[in-house]
């Protein structure tokens, strides 16, 4: 470990604090408008998917064969090539500049392109099987034209997995660059492609269609159209790498250039990272799938979970990356403690107050999302059970990616990886403990707590090994947890007055919603007036 580096006499060491501060806020607020956007749309694909093909075997199908090539696409990487790609595009321009960095770029996404181009060849092959994990729990006289249809499924959508490669390698150049608003934005476009698709074969087919009524062709479509929905989204996102300076083509060439070789080795010896909670979702699918609209359940509340999650602590563990990359490779400890507090401060502001008002209105927040077919009173009830734990589940889940990207940027790949193993391991446990209770409520929360237990285990193993690796440094500051904590009480008479008017009122959904809304946003402003006025006094760092 580096010890930490003097601090010349005639610089200001608050200035830069100040400064980094500052950028860190105003990117993290960048990110989380866009992609708010984005989840929106995300949220809006799957309410309509279940609002038109509703609770039904085919609907758990198309949504587990649709999500499969990101699935595959993050096993293979996916999120964590950005984590460890941006450290090294951010070492190559510091250094050698922007040449050097498309160079870097180019060598690296030769290697990892033509990996993807392997796990779609091999999707494609195993389909039978794969399909066969997705409708073994089906009823006999549909199985087997359900089996049919989902390798149909698999075909069309498997090139998707070069796809999202495309825009991964996009997004690590333009994050590296300090451009977030645009690789925040563009899955936007890919969500409402797919809605347009579903809605025009919903207009063709029909809504509400069982394995038994669905024909071939409604499938076909599905898949060719939510394919070029993902072409736009990598089209999006070679504009941004181009406009950032960064766009290149991938090339050979990788074992003769030692520092793309590093980052290719490091990149897969993560591999296990993006995989352990690929497994996870893909288990979480199988089993959801034994219920019919399980699968829309499960993965609606997944939706809301990353929406959360990626508008708070994971969105300000996106904007810190830099940053942190930047005073990793600096060997200046002081700098990488102070970005590392101040970011989980951050993290921390941006989750809370999710957690507090989605747990608190879990039951209203499924009433207003269960529309179309999907509006049952027993699925409601389902759906406000999962919500109510994935309100947990995104704390965890963003504290955990924060630390990993904290681990990554001081490259260090086997914490994250011993992390992946932990929250996997938990995480799998609960899933299949799942099957001995009924298939309904039950057992679909019970699938959203295997994601908050196995993100709570896995963040554990990761702050437990940053804390040895930043001391003598101070992990955490006091002033901040108190300043979290007091925001938090300012929130419940608000929290409370909602609840109270929902209880009195019994109102319309539309009413319903105008409350939520209010309530919210008033809760939210008494919470960033304390963190405002009162918090940051308590959590000035000393020099």
């Amino acid at each position: 470990m580096a010890e930490p580096t003097t601090v010349p006499m005639n610089m200001n060491p608050h200035a830069s604090d100040d400064s980094a501060r500052e950028a860190t806020a105003r990117n993290s607020v960048t990110v989380v408008v866009w992609t708010l956007l984005s989840r929106v749309a995300g949220l809006a694909r799957v309410l309509i998917i279940g609002a038109l093909m509703g609770p039904t075997f085919f609907a758990n199908i198309f949504q587990a064969g649709y999500v499969l090539p990101n699935t595959i696409h993050s096993t293979l990487a996916g999120p964590i090539l950005a984590m460890v790609l941006i450290p090294s595009i951010v070492r190559a321009l510091d250094g050698a500049g922007a040449t050097r960095a498309k160079e870097l770029l180019s060598k690296v996404a030769g290697r990892i392109l033509g990996l993807a181009a392997l796990g779609a060849g091999g999707l494609m092959v195993l389909s039978p099987a794969v399909a066969w994990s997705f409708v073994a729990g089906f009823p006999e006289p549909i199985r087997q034209r359900a089996w049919v249809l989902t390798i149909i499924l698999i075909l069309f959508v498997a090139p998707q997995i070069v796809l999202y490669g495309v825009c991964a390698f996009g997004v690590a150049a333009q994050q590296s660059r300090g451009r977030f608003a645009l690789p925040a934005a563009a899955p936007a476009i890919e969500n409402v492609g797919s809605i347009v698709t579903v809605l025009l074969a919903s207009w063709i087919y029909g809504t509400g269609l069982e394995v038994d009524q669905a024909p071939f062709g409604m499938m076909i479509m599905l898949g060719i159209g939510t394919t070029l929905a993902v072409v736009l989204q990598a089209v999006l996102q070679m504009y941004g790498t181009y406009r950032c300076g960064l766009l290149t083509l991938p090339r050979r060439g990788w074992k003769r250039d030692p520092e793309s070789a590093d980052a290719i080795r490091r990149v897969l010896r993560s591999v296990p990272v993006a995989a352990c909670p690929s497994v996870t979702n893909y288990t979480l699918t199988a089993i959801s799938s034994t219920a019919p609209g399980g699968v829309l359940v499960v993965q609606l509340s997944y939706q809301v979970y990353y929406a959360l999650s990626f508008l708070g602590t994971r969105a300000v563990s996106m904007a810190a990356l830099p940053r942190l990359a930047q005073a990793a490779s600096s060997t200046n400890l002081r700098r990488f403690g102070v970005a590392w507090r101040q970011g989980l401060f951050f993290a921390v502001i941006a989750g809370m107050p999710q957690l507090c008002l989605l747990a608190a209105f879990a039951a209203p927040t499924a009433d207003l999302l269960a529309n179309g077919e999907l509006r049952e009173a027993n699925l409601i009830n389902d759906l406000a059970g999962c919500l109510a734990v994935a309100a947990f589940a995104q704390m965890a889940g963003g504290i955990h990616d924060f630390g990993r990207q904290a681990l990554f940027s001081r490259m260090d790949d086997r914490g994250p990886l011993i992390a992946s193993f932990v929250g996997l391991f938990v995480g799998i446990a609960i899933a299949f403990s799942t099957l001995a209770l009924p298939p309904d409520g039950s057992r679909l929360a019970g699938l959203v707590v295997c994601v908050l237990a196995g993100e709570t285990a896995s963040s554990i193993t990761v702050l437990t090994r940053l804390r040895r690796a930043i001391r003598p440094e101070a992990f955490i500051l006091r002033g901040h947890m108190l300043a979290i904590g007091l925001a938090t009480v300012a929130m419940f008479p608000v929290i409370a007055a909602g609840w109270w008017l929902l209880w009195l009122l019994h109102p319309e959904r539309l009413v319903e919603l105008g409350l939520l809304l209010a309530c919210g946003a008033v809760s939210l402003g008494a919470f960033l007036l304390v963190v405002r006025y009162i918090g940051m006094k308590l959590t000035a760092e000393q020099a």
